[in-house]
């Protein structure tokens, strides 16, 4: 029995139809028409989960918008710098 051939992928005219296309397609069927994709993956960045008081996040969030950064920025910006003037 013949091996099937794989089907070629069509071109889309946009991302979302592209997008749309594989919801709804098996990409098994389309697998080795595929390009190869190269990509390298830091798998030494941790995150660490802390608890903060409600309130400090209201207050935090409203200064991180003001500042125009995410919260998160904010807080690791602020600790580096309490850690460094830190006399230990």
């Amino acid at each position: 029995m013949a091996k099937n051939k794989p089907k070629t992928l069509a071109t889309f005219e946009s991302l979302d139809k592209l997008v749309e296309f594989f919801d709804s397609a098996d990409m098994g069927k389309y697998w080795d028409s595929l390009p190869e994709a190269h990509f390298e993956v830091n798998l030494k960045r941790k995150r660490h989960l802390i608890k903060v008081d409600e309130e400090l996040v209201d207050k935090l969030t409203e200064i991180a918008k003001l500042k125009k950064v995410s919260a998160e920025t904010l807080v690791n910006s602020w600790l580096k710098e309490k850690i460094l003037s830190a006399d230990l």
